[in-house]
């Protein structure tokens, strides 16, 4: 992120919250919008963003508002305890991926709800910044039958921010009260947000991983965003049919010196009747990933390969990539399966110690197999190769897990852009 992206006839501004290892961050940066302020809780990630760019706002000083060029002003801690009222009217998107944990919905009351979930704080922060967009992602287990009714109350609350919840209140009580204002008309429109929740696979954007989410985006009202034409631009332009007919085709196997008997493998396990044609790019694979993927920025160099010698805990500086140590002891069994080369990547899980699961194994072409580098699993989230990430390799993982892929994150920050560029002009 040290590097900046501005447009020098617009200079548009963001808010990042639970920033993690800085995945969406430097999505929404990559967009145009410069950082007014970074919030993060856990102490290896702000060691991460600090290493890329940001600066500690030291411990009983209030945040800075900078300028471009300035340093972007990092608040290590509870996001409980910030006052966003300094930066109201100054923010075009706050994004985040608040923390929402699994919640009890068996009773009525206040107390049934996890205190992690963090939503309420962005609710809090839309209040008091104002912004014009708003941009969170999260894990599709919401959908889930036991999480959708919180999920849709969420998203009303979304709506409307501004209508907030009695002390006394159970979540459900507030929710009826929702219902009721949404249908009512009038009223001030800067104080309510039209919300698009949009389910999402990773690959379909690009990205070298199958990775199942959730993206909710609200325009300000006010601003009269034409929101069919946002639609339109976060539509998936990748699929699995391409890489299929790619792979029959032979495109895809001119990019990659694979021995003859993998693709003969490889084509033996794809549908007999394959998807009809379609007019889109074909999924990145882990192997594109590994070789260096095109188009993707910092991203381009293939890594060198692990010698099996060297698998070893050491940083031996492969090739003059950081964090592309070797890692023993890797182990298949039932329901511990590896990655395949010439599909996306499974999900990257943060884990309890560090994505300790077969989603960080990799079955290489000579029938061995290894744990991926914490930096193949950054290529693998599409995080530039000289991002500085911080902290153990357990932590370093637990990072990439739990951020945004970025390329994923751009194309949402970019649709954003583009959709206040209009209504804008517009008026």
């Amino acid at each position: 992120m040290v590097d900046q992206r501005e447009d020098p006839s617009r200079d548009r501004s963001a808010v990042e919250l639970f920033a993690g290892g800085g995945g969406l961050a430097m999505a929404v940066h990559r967009a145009g919008f410069r950082p007014l302020l970074f919030n993060e809780f856990a102490k290896r990630a702000c060691e991460t963003l600090s290493a890329n760019g940001a600066r500690r706002v030291p411990e009983g000083e209030g945040p800075w508002i900078p300028q471009p060029g300035d340093a972007w002003p990092l608040v290590e801690g509870d996001v409980c305890g910030l006052d966003f009222r300094y930066l109201d009217g100054k923010v075009d998107m706050l994004a985040g991926g608040p923390p929402c944990q699994p919640f009890s919905l068996g009773g009525v009351a206040r107390g049934d709800e996890d205190e992690r979930n963090m939503f309420p704080q962005m609710f809090r922060a839309i209040r008091e910044m104002k912004p014009k967009a708003v941009i969170c992602e999260n894990v599709r287990g919401l959908l889930r039958p036991s999480f959708k009714p919180y999920f849709e109350y969420i998203l009303r609350e979304m709506e409307l921010p501004f209508e907030e919840r009695d002390s006394d209140a159970s979540w459900q009580q507030h929710d009826a009260v929702l219902k009721e204002r949404i249908l009512e008309e009038g009223g001030d429109l800067s104080q309510r947000y039209r919300v698009i929740m949009t389910p999402v696979n990773a690959a379909d954007y690009g990205v070298p991983q199958v990775r199942q989410r959730i993206i909710i985006v609200a325009f300000r009202a006010d601003l009269e965003v034409d929101l069919n034409k946002f639609k339109k631009l976060i539509e998936p332009t990748y699929s699995e049919a391409a890489l299929a007919r790619s792979m029959v085709d032979g495109d895809y196997w001119e990019r990659h010196d694979v021995p003859a008997k993998i693709r003969k493998e490889v084509l033996k396990r794809l549908p007999s009747a394959l998807p009809l044609a379609d007019a889109k790019r074909p999924w990145r694979t882990l192997r594109d990933a590994l070789a260096g993927i095109e188009g993707i920025e910092g991203c381009e160099k293939p890594l060198p390969a692990v010698p099996f010698e060297l698998l070893d805990r050491q940083e031996h500086y492969l090739g003059g990539f950081t964090d592309h140590i070797g890692w023993p002891d890797a182990r298949i069994y039932p329901g511990h399966t590896p990655n395949e080369l010439d599909r996306p990547a499974k999900t990257v899980k943060a884990g309890v110690h560090g994505v300790p699961g077969g989603e960080s194994v990799v079955l290489l072409d000579d029938g061995t197999h290894r744990y991926m580098t914490v930096r193949e699993t950054a290529r693998v989230m599409t995080f530039p190769d000289d991002w500085k990430l911080r902290g153990p390799r357990g932590e370093k993982m637990r990072q990439l897990g739990n951020a945004v892929p970025v390329v994923l994150g751009e194309v949402f920050a970019k649709a954003v852009a583009e959709a206040l560029d209009a209504a804008e002009n517009k008026s």
